[in-house]
């Protein structure tokens, strides 16, 4: 991990994604009627518990809009949750002013070309394993994981540890009881 990546990650108050491809693996599955399903990882659900526990906030910024997608962050307990904005640019400006926080107080973890745009404008520009191969180029750290596979929690994780936040946050599970 290099020192500037820790930097940037140590400033963060407010980490904002994109979902398919990020939170999940991309698939979409659709059904006859209608109805689609996606698949999220649980660890990106308790590193984003961790995060919220922390004082941190985060959000989804989606192109497509999915009840799946509201559930999983409501659920989460995001606080920004922004779907089918064909402008995620202007939405990402929108939510910066409704958190009061600075661009280099921002993560953004992305995925694919639309997400650029936002990876640039933020502190710390998070490409997913595999995202497309221009994202990449444009990110400050690319995740070990794919999205989808804790990609989010690993995010959470540099933050956090780059904030000297994690070691406390974790003690409840790694205690032991005499």
């Amino acid at each position: 991990m290099n020192s500037d990546v820790q930097e940037r990650a140590a400033r963060i108050k407010l980490l904002l994604m994109d979902c398919d491809g990020v939170l999940t693996d991309g698939r979409i599955w659709l059904f006859e009627n209608g109805e689609e399903q996606k698949g999220f990882h649980t660890r990106d659900g308790l590193g984003t518990e961790l995060l919220h526990r922390a004082g941190l906030r985060s959000g989804i910024i989606s192109g497509r809009k999915s009840s799946a997608v509201e559930t999983r962050a409501r659920t989460l307990g995001m606080s920004f949750i922004v779907q089918g904005h064909e402008n995620k640019v202007q939405a990402f400006a929108d939510i910066l002013v409704q958190a009061n926080v600075t661009n280099p107080e921002v993560a953004y973890i992305g995925d694919d070309l639309n997400d650029i745009p936002l990876m640039l404008q933020s502190g710390l520009g998070v490409a997913v394993a595999d995202a497309a191969l221009e994202t990449r180029e444009h990110a400050h750290y690319i995740t070990q994981a794919p999205g989808g596979f804790g990609a989010v929690r690993e995010v959470i994780e540099l933050i956090l540890k780059s904030q000297g936040r994690w070691d406390d946050l974790i003690k409840r599970y790694i205690s032991t009881t005499d």
